[in-house]
């Protein structure tokens, strides 16, 4: 019974540092854009948590319970336990330090690691596979940015540009939500849903299919949303204000990029940093209007914070599978 307790004080743990972590990233930028309505930002925030998995299905969440190592093990969800409290203690060091880095970097180390110091067979080639689409998220991402910022130095201005602006600011930030759900939000999905399995059996044992039930999801939602606003000033403006200065068309341009970037990697079932995947949007689009515009110290910041989150997290959760197994 108290390993049911852990594991579901973890998860609600986890699902609030995703929204300290990702969410303030997705409403900070956002903010940016001038008189942006609040209450449909937090909307359409909410919204793609609790209906897209039940649309497009899990399978970025089975990555995190199938793909990385054999979890079906008797020591599976002590593997799994282990995997996420080691990112979020990682995480939790970096952002004491103001540097919003990728809490999915610091999940797949931790549980990679986990599952090696406890002698479980870890699937390298998918570890590899998930890694390798991760890291050209953010080159897509940067890409894309940088193109849709020479695009829309090309927008001619007229009467009604405002307007129209605004509307294509709330399409593409609500596609970006909409591919934080199916994607990246979806690492919420496979804790909770362990979560859920160790509670209803009352003891850690074989990690099984997740299953996305309605209150499950709106449960996720709701806590990944205080979250985020919990830190939406001191992630999300950094991450907005402190790599560029970004226009109207910029935040536009940005939420485009990093929507399309996530987009792809879900069709591959890989997960990928929505943090990563805004902060390339954001580099890309300011490079677009000249190198200068990129405050460049900040890119570096966040990038060292990246650069350490897997290896860390890794050799963390290593340690605590070794201990683990040595009791």
């Amino acid at each position: 019974m108290i390993w049911a307790i852990a594991f579901g004080a973890v998860a609600l743990a986890f699902v609030w540092v995703t929204g300290v972590n990702d969410g303030a990233a997705l409403l900070g930028l956002s903010g940016r854009y001038p008189r942006s309505p609040a209450p449909l930002l937090m909307l359409l925030v909410l919204a793609p948590l609790v209906l897209v998995p039940q649309l497009v299905g899990t399978a970025v969440a089975r990555t995190f319970t199938e793909r990385l190592a054999d979890l079906g093990d008797r020591h599976g969800a002590v593997a799994f336990l282990l995997g996420v409290t080691v990112a979020l203690g990682v995480v939790g060091l970096l952002s004491r330090r103001g540097l919003p880095t990728s809490l999915t970097l610091a999940v797949l180390g931790g549980i990679g690691g986990a599952c090696l110091g406890l002698g479980l067979h870890v699937s390298w080639a998918g570890l590899a596979t998930v890694l390798l689409i991760g890291a050209a998220a953010p080159l897509v991402g940067s890409a894309v940015g940088y193109g849709l910022g020479l695009a829309s130095r090309r927008v001619p201005s007229f009467a009604g540009m405002p307007r129209a602006v605004r509307t294509a600011h709330v399409v593409a930030y609500g596609a970006q939500c909409a591919a934080y759900a199916a994607n990246d939000g979806q690492k919420m999905l496979a804790v909770v849903g362990v979560a859920r399995q160790v509670v209803a059996a009352r003891r850690l044992g074989a990690v099984g299919p997740v299953q996305p039930a309605p209150l499950m999801l709106l449960l996720i939602a709701v806590v990944f949303c205080a979250g985020a606003l919990s830190a939406v000033h001191r992630v999300g403006e950094r991450l907005g204000r402190g790599l560029v200065l970004a226009r109207p068309l910029h935040v536009v341009s940005t939420e485009a990029a990093a929507a399309a970037s996530v987009t792809a990697s879900s069709l591959a079932g890989a997960p990928v940093s929505m943090t990563q995947s805004v902060t390339a949007g954001v580099v890309g689009v300011a490079a677009s209007e000249g190198a200068s515009r990129v405050r460049w110290q900040h890119v570096l910041g966040i990038g060292a914070a990246w650069l350490f989150t897997l290896p860390l997290a890794f050799a963390a959760g290593a340690a605590g599978g070794l201990a683990a197994r040595a009791l």
